[in-house]
């Protein structure tokens, strides 16, 4: 494991991350947001280890601007910055929640509580399902209530989610935290009203390869090819293709990778009751005394 790196690239997201949390975006864009805090990665030494996510109101995770993306914030939305910085495939995985509406404050402090109180009782040893009892209870105790199926997750080189889950509820099932891994811990928090699940939405605008299998289109092939070189297995955007390809072009060639299961994509999650989440996230490498926070 290169600590360097993930400290490197921890630095770097909590820098950005805070930029995000003190920028006022009422008025602005879901494009230009993740254009900005991309190129801001970018301007600093780093690649993006994933597209900016700009998930709002309901809306959990996985929106990512659509090319020239006309949706504007406006005074009431609850929006959220999950962003992605690595080096080397060595990746720092955070975000914050932002809104200017008091009326949601309760439930972006709730996220930042159980986030808080998760990371003060991790250790080497520490056993993930108690993570989950911490988190939900403190979610609980504000009024809350945890998104179940949304869970950090470890990390490895090039790759976000490393196979290892871990969850915003008490859950039977665990695994022990292991100094030799990374890890990212994410509380989502819903209102009172929510059922406190996500279901999958129709929008699917991040994808990733699954494959560098040959699927006999020259085309299609040299948009693999392009895929690898720039971004290996981790996530991409269409927004990220347009430099290469026109927007059209584009759409159809991933929609032909698609169909051959060449790459895959992620579909937006949203809170099944269609009440607002929020969101907080740090990531982490456990020590016998405590942890390492890299993007603190």
């Amino acid at each position: 494991m290169q600590i360097q790196d993930y400290l490197n690239a921890g630095k770097i997201a909590a820098e950005v991350r805070e930029n995000a949390r003190k920028k006022y975006y009422v008025g602005l864009s879901l494009f230009e947001i993740c254009e900005s805090i991309e190129r801001e990665i970018v301007q600093k030494g780093a690649s993006c280890a994933f597209p900016v996510n700009t998930s709002l109101n309901e809306v959990a995770a996985h929106y990512t601007a659509e090319p020239n993306d006309k949706k504007i914030i406006q005074e009431t939305d609850l929006l959220k910055i999950d962003l992605g910085v690595q080096i080397n495939g060595y990746i720092a995985d955070t975000a914050v929640t932002v809104c200017y509406d008091p009326n949601f404050d309760f439930l972006i402090q709730a996220a930042e509580a159980a986030l808080s109180e998760a990371i003060s009782i991790i250790r080497v040893g520490t056993k993930s399902s108690d993570v989950g009892k911490v988190i939900e209870n403190t979610v609980k105790a504000r009024g809350c209530i945890p998104i179940s199926n949304l869970s950090g997750h470890s990390l490895e080189q090039y790759t976000i989610h490393a196979g290892k889950s871990i969850p915003n509820i008490w859950s039977i099932g665990s695994f022990t935290f292991l100094p030799t891994e990374a890890y990212a811990c994410e509380p989502f928090v819903t209102t009172r009203d929510g059922l406190g699940f996500v279901r999958e939405g129709n929008t699917r605008n991040i994808f990733s390869l699954a494959t560098r299998k040959r699927t006999k289109d020259a085309e299609a092939d040299r948009l693999l090819d392009h895929i690898w070189e720039k971004f290996n297995m981790l996530p991409f955007a269409l927004r990220w293709l347009t430099l290469d390809w026109d927007e059209k072009t584009a759409r159809n060639l991933l929609d032909k990778l698609l169909k051959k299961k060449a790459i895959r994509s992620y579909p937006v999650l949203v809170e099944a009751n269609g009440q607002r989440v929020a969101q907080a996230e740090h990531t982490f490498i456990p020590k016998e005394d405590g942890i390492t926070v890299t993007t603190l």
